[in-house]
């Protein structure tokens, strides 16, 4: 790739060392990870600083309600060698900033807000855009998930976007958003979340649903066309992949099949990609085990019904389960969305219910006759034996990354 001296003008370049100087001082004051403060600034200077950082380089865009923090590592490790990336999470315009002032590397990854998606897209130009899922998210503040299917489509359109889009084939409107699209990779993965897209979004019709499949009267209808499959292996081009993950839970390997097929269309071969993403044990701390006091503790983040549905669907080993729910600003502050999780899911499970909101968990639990306890003081439970699950949602999350350790 060319130089930055060569997309950079004066604006461009007194922008970029605005970033890098707000984010050193974020750093070191201790005031946070140095990845939005710096961003915000160098966009002040520069509003077209996204456009020209993205310029020369090779872009991938990740987006969706659950997964695009792990999907988006999973390009990055399965492409090889440097990957420019927002690593912390950092999903909005400020974030992309900063991870490509970081990084001279041709190639990025970017995890993209949902209701970012559209701007980032005709911002960046990326290569390939890869759709995970849509499903209602954080309600007091974020669109609702038709209008979010709506937007998305029309950043993809024929007539606006040339790139290559990889959509997930069973999600109903992640097939609306991506019908626009010249050019899409459809990958057929297992989607037991089905609550957001109940009525077609052309024609207002109750979608059937049947097994993997489904159909709407209209004619809007799972696609036929599918590059990849998966379902015990990926199928792909007429081979069969097994996918061996060290990372746990089978969401984790519809994340992984989505970015097998995108890398395939960078020209990374998928027993290669696979290979490197094995390596994969932890993402941003989830997945990984933990220390806290004598228990192990693996950390899992959960942050609306879909997510938390798909963990607790792959939870084994322990009956032991402690879920800390919070309702700041990050995490939505409206927590009616337990009452749309199947937490019955956890009869025969143990769980201690945690974080400011608390009692409303241990009540929907209640409801649904799972075994809980109210713990006030999480410190209590630093006595014991044995590894435990916690779920947690944003804030939560990384509350507990502070109080645990790494084992």
């Amino acid at each position: 790739m060319d130089s930055m001296n060569s997309r950079l003008a004066w604006r461009g370049w007194i922008a970029v060392g605005g970033v890098r100087l707000v984010n050193a001082l974020s750093r070191r004051l201790g005031r946070g990870s140095g990845t939005v403060a710096g961003g915000r600034v160098g966009l002040l200077i520069d509003s077209s600083l996204l456009a020209k950082l993205s310029a020369g380089r090779r872009v991938v865009l990740v987006s969706g309600t659950n997964g695009k923090t792990t999907t988006s590592a999973m390009v990055r490790t399965g492409w090889g060698g440097d990957v420019a990336g927002n690593v912390t999470g950092a999903n909005m315009p400020e974030g992309h900033v900063a991870a490509l002032v970081a990084s001279s590397s041709p190639r990025a990854v970017l995890e993209t807000d949902e209701a970012w998606l559209a701007a980032v897209v005709k911002l960046t130009s990326p290569e390939v855009v890869v759709l995970l899922n849509l499903s209602r998210d954080q309600l007091d503040r974020a669109n609702e998930v038709r209008q979010m299917a709506q937007r998305w489509r029309e950043c993809l359109d024929s007539e606006t976007f040339d790139g290559i889009v990889v959509a997930n084939a069973v999600d109903p409107l992640v097939v609306f958003a991506a019908q626009t699209a010249e050019r899409v990779r459809w990958v057929d993965v297992p989607t037991a979340w089905r609550g957001d897209a109940a009525s077609c979004p052309h024609c207002t019709r109750a979608i059937v649903f049947d097994a993997g499949d489904w159909t709407c009267e209209c004619g809007f209808a799972k696609p036929a066309n599918v590059t990849a499959t998966l379902t015990s292996v990926l199928e792909m081009d007429g081979r069969r992949y097994d996918l061996d993950l060290t990372l746990p839970g089978s969401f984790n390997n519809v994340n992984a099949s989505l970015a097998v097929v995108a890398l395939a269309e960078l020209g990374v071969d998928a027993q290669e990609s696979l290979g490197r993403m094995r390596a994969l044990t932890t993402v941003q701390g989830r997945y990984g085990l933990r220390r806290f006091g004598d228990r192990t503790v693996r950390l899992l983040l959960a942050k609306n019904p879909a997510g938390t549905a798909a963990l607790l669907e792959s939870l084994v080993g322990p009956d032991e389960v402690w879920i800390a729910i919070n309702a700041q600003v990050a995490d939505g502050k409206d927590p009616s969305w337990l009452y749309d999780v199947p937490f019955d899911a956890l009869v025969g499970r143990h769980v201690s219910c945690l974080g400011e909101r608390r009692l409303d968990l241990a009540t929907r639990l209640t409801y649904v006759n799972v075994s809980c306890d109210v713990v006030d003081d999480p410190h209590a439970l630093r006595e014991g034996t044995g590894e435990v699950t916690l779920v947690a949602n944003y804030t939560a999350f990384r509350e507990w990354m502070a109080m645990t350790t790494p084992c």
